[in-house]
Formats: C-alpha cells, structure tokens, sequence
C-alpha cells in the first residue's frame, strides 16, 4: 500500500499560512512554449511510478488547458506559496542517502526540487485540476544545475510553478534551460523542448542540450 502522500502535519500549516497571507496576487500573462517529439523519460519518474503505480498507471487523455480565472488563479497562487513555505529544503543526498534521483511527496516535510513539485502536483489534482494541464518538467536553472518544476498549461499560456520563486511566472520569464516535460496526454510520456525560457528579457533562443 502506498504510503499517505499528505504529512500529518501539512494540513495543519495550509489553515494558518491562508490566514497570514494575501487571498491572491494579480493574475499574470504567460507564452506558449513549442514542444518537440517523444524523449528520454527521467529516471526519478520511472522510480516515483514503481513505488507509486497507482500516480502512474492512468489512461492517455486528450491534451486539455486549465481555464484562468480569477479563482483558479488564486488556488495555484496559494498553493504554490503553501508548499514553498511548508517543505524545508534538503538535498537528494542528505535526504534520502543516494545520488540516485529521487521523486516522492513530502512524507516528512523535507525536500529538493523534484518533491516541491510532484506535491503542488497531487494538491492542484485533488482541487480538481486537468491532469493534462499539470507538467512534470526539467530545466537548467540560472546557475546550469539541473531543477524540476511544474508547467501549469492554461488557455492563456505557459505557467511555472518553482520552489525558488513564490511568484507564478511565465515559462519564458524564468531564464531557464527547458530540457523535457511530460506530454499532456500521458504522463508516463515525455516530450522535448530545448528552449531558453528568457524571451521576456530579450534574448530567448534554441539550443542543444543533453537529454
């Protein structure tokens, strides 16, 4: 049996987090990025969908954008600013005692990347989100160190979820490297992108990269 995804202590912090914090930021305005064919699919996915099957093994679905709203909006804002503050930062290393890439929820409130992502995943699922519209994606971040984060796609564009940044940002806004993301119809499917997402400032451009 799968272990509860939730850390007993979760709901708990969202109720006093929603009371401290603004109800919601302005909505923004994103892109649309260009995804390229089939890829290689992460290691840590494979891994996440061998201790977790019931995540992975679902039907393929037509691709569907979430519909913005001023109150869909709002629920990806707070629950990207809940999980942020919620899970304390902590290495694959040090937390699990591997090198080897490993995706989970927050079973004990700690984390890297991979963790903060996969939990604002379940959380925006079980609010009822479009699976299709809820990506898995790896990215070289500012520094050229690998990161994951969660593609948001809506029918105005191209949003990203990140543990770095409590703000909800374009994809082409965040100066990253995207590498892959999963398809909208399959999760277990994963599709390339090879784009710097830096348009916003000027200077967005192709590259190669390693998958």
């Amino acid at each position: 049996m799968a272990t509860q995804p939730y850390p007993s202590s979760f709901s708990s912090y969202a109720i006093a987090f929603d009371a401290t914090q603004p109800r919601s930021t302005p909505m923004g305005s994103a892109t649309f990025a260009a995804v390229g064919g089939k890829t290689s699919i992460p290691y840590g996915w494979v891994d996440f969908c061998g201790r977790r099957p019931e995540q992975c093994e679902v039907p393929a679905l037509p691709a569907v954008n979430l519909k913005l709203t001023p109150g869909t909006w709002s629920t990806l804002d707070r629950v990207n600013r809940e999980v942020n503050g919620y899970i304390v930062p902590e290495s694959n290393l040090e937390h699990w005692g591997t090198k080897l890439d490993h995706w989970d929820y927050p079973v004990d409130g700690k984390g890297d990347c991979k963790i903060y992502a996969l939990f604002k995943r379940k959380l925006l699922l079980d609010a009822g989100f479009p699976r299709q519209a809820l990506l898995m994606t790896v990215v070289y971040d500012l520094h050229g160190e690998g990161h994951a984060i969660l593609t948001v796609k809506t029918n105005k564009g191209d949003f990203i979820l990140d543990n770095l940044v409590n703000s909800i940002r374009s994809w082409d806004a965040t100066g990253y490297y995207f590498v892959k993301r999963q398809s909208q119809q399959n999760p277990n499917i994963w599709v390339s992108i090879n784009l710097r997402g830096d348009a916003a400032f000027g200077s967005g451009h192709n590259r190669n990269a390693v998958n």
